[in-house]
């Protein structure tokens, strides 16, 4: 059951022990070559966390206006959100397409299940009674039950989660833009508390603009693992000789 708790989880910023939760093991379902990918991928975010940090990358002139940026705004609420465990809210504010690579993702780890015993386990720990029932589910519903099948299961006592909620600080140290301003990485420090814990955490958060809405920023929890999409076969240099 641990290992099915693992492969729902993704690799961005999303809950550790209060933002990543287990995050951070890999997922075991994955093939060792998979595996490798998410060594590769998290040194990756690490080393361009230290380059952002230390270098300041940013195309905002001052401070200032780093944190009038409406992607700043988003952050903000999407951490304070995980932390309050409100993953309704945390999910309205994530990128459709991830949460539907992610509903994929829970699905194919429930149908990889060696034994239906293990199977129906699983399924009982999101609450629902067969496969069916959660492919019928929205990506943001999936989703808001995967958090809480997670969260329930780490059993924060209530007197730790106000504490962390109440203490919660969360710095912004510097936006990167790429692709012309349309996407944003933010990293970001935070701190909080529970009773007996000063817990820190410096985190890559990558936001893409809205298609629609120039205004609307979106999280998007995936960005920095590895994503494939299928190229064109290329075409022939030269015509067939008549």
């Amino acid at each position: 059951m641990r290992d099915f708790i693992l492969a729902l989880e993704s690799r961005n910023f999303d809950e550790s022990k209060e933002f990543r939760a287990c995050a951070n093991d890999i997922p075991t379902h994955l093939s060792n070559a998979c595996r490798l990918a998410h060594l590769s991928m998290n040194l990756l975010r690490k080393s361009l966390i230290l380059s952002l940090v230390f270098t300041g990358v940013t195309s905002l002139p001052a401070a200032g206006n780093q944190a009038d940026h409406p992607a700043a705004a988003i952050v903000k609420s999407y951490l304070e959100a995980v932390v309050k465990q409100d993953w309704k809210t945390a999910g309205d504010m994530l990128l459709p397409s991830s949460l539907e690579r992610r509903k994929e993702q829970m699905i194919l780890a429930i149908k990889n299940s060696s034994t239906m015993t293990e199977e129906a386990a699983k399924l009982n720990m999101l609450g629902v009674k067969d496969v069916k029932e959660l492919e019928a589910l929205s990506p943001q519903a999936a989703y808001v039950v995967d958090r809480k099948a997670v969260h329930d299961r780490m059993k924060i006592p209530d007197e730790a989660l106000k504490r962390k909620i109440d203490t919660l600080k969360i710095s912004i140290l510097g936006l990167c833009p790429e692709e012309e301003g349309k996407i944003m990485h933010a990293v970001v420090r935070t701190k909080q508390e529970t009773p007996d814990t000063l817990i820190e955490e410096l985190l890559l958060i990558s936001l893409i603009q809205d298609k629609v809405d120039a205004k609307k920023w979106l999280v998007v929890p995936d960005m920095q693992q590895p994503l494939t999409t299928p190229l064109k076969p290329a075409e022939a240099a030269t015509k067939p000789v008549k």
